[in-house]
């Protein structure tokens, strides 16, 4: 057997099979080679009806710690606000060696929240897979959805040698581009390219909500590109989001505090007719999305 064809774990758990959970089962089942058996695991039983009925995972259970005493593999997809309280209830039951990972959007909240249940004999390889539509639950995945997305690694002290290249091998096969960084700075990063504008997204809409009946009508009747852009954006789950932006916090709000002042200097511009200001505003937009499309990123 080749070696891209041996399962890079023999049992891995899904715990919150959502967009990212569901789509890493998908995945898993059409390539074969991430994992020989899947266990899917949510809190809701009606989420793992609907999981039995996609097919997507060979077991379907409410009780995350009898799936994870099987696994090899734990993978976290819950909300960031949840990790802590799902990670308590999974690593006393996990096997010596087994590998504990998520998949959250922040992690310096996540990792804290998280440390507190680690154990010696299970090393935690924190991740985040950059990919993502509005849509969520597990109808929302796909078995494409990280191909050629970043996940973003950010190794610990306890994150041995071995638990990161089975990691690494896993997104990677998934399809994923692969980076390694310090938590913190994924956190900044994240605040702006991610968080900040999910913020935005839902800021402008409800705006446009506030707006006197007969003029959100209309928003509503002619919207164009741009606002509809936003409206994609801020279809997002509403718990995960809440969840995040509380999680970091600190990151978000300095990124906002800079947009923020970014804006009232292009205010000064258009109110003063400050012409040059605002080319080059535009210009350097320009020069980011070309190098987007450029990265295989839009």
């Amino acid at each position: 057997m080749a070696e891209d064809t041996v399962p890079v774990f023999d049992t891995l758990v899904v715990i919150g099979p959502g967009l990212i959970g569901s789509s890493v089962l998908r995945r898993a089942q059409a390539e074969g080679n991430l994992a020989r058996r899947l266990i899917a695991v949510d809190q809701s039983p009606d989420v793992c009806a609907r999981v039995a009925e996609l097919g997507i995972a060979d077991e379907v259970t409410t009780d995350a710690a009898a799936a994870a005493a099987q696994a090899d593999c734990v993978m976290l997809c819950v909300p960031v606000g949840a990790m802590g309280p799902v990670a308590a209830q999974v690593i006393p039951a996990m096997k010596p060696g087994a590998v504990l990972t998520d998949v959250g959007s922040t992690k310096v909240s996540v990792i804290e929240a998280i440390s507190p249940s680690l154990r010696a004999d299970v090393p935690y390889v924190p991740t985040h897979p950059m990919a993502g539509t509005e849509f969520s639950g597990p109808d929302a995945g796909l078995a494409d959805l990280f191909e050629n997305r970043w996940c973003l690694i950010t190794p610990l002290d306890c994150t041995t040698t071995e638990s990161l290249e089975k990691v690494r091998t896993l997104w990677e096969r998934c399809g994923a581009r692969l980076r390694e960084m310090t938590p913190a700075h994924h956190d900044r990063v994240c605040a702006i390219v991610s968080h900040l504008p999910h913020l935005l997204a839902f800021t402008i809409c409800g705006t446009a909500d506030d707006l006197a009946s007969e003029t959100r009508s209309e928003v509503l009747d002619f919207a164009a590109s741009g606002f509809r852009d936003f409206t994609r954006i801020a279809a997002s789950d509403p718990i995960m989001w809440r969840d995040i932006f509380l999680s970091n916090r600190e990151a978000l709000l300095e990124m906002l505090g800079r947009f923020m002042e970014d804006a009232q200097a292009m205010a000064r511009a258009i109110r003063w007719g400050d012409s040059d200001y605002i080319v080059d505003r535009i210009e350097r937009g320009r020069k980011i999305r070309k190098s987007l499309i450029e990265n295989k990123q839009a």
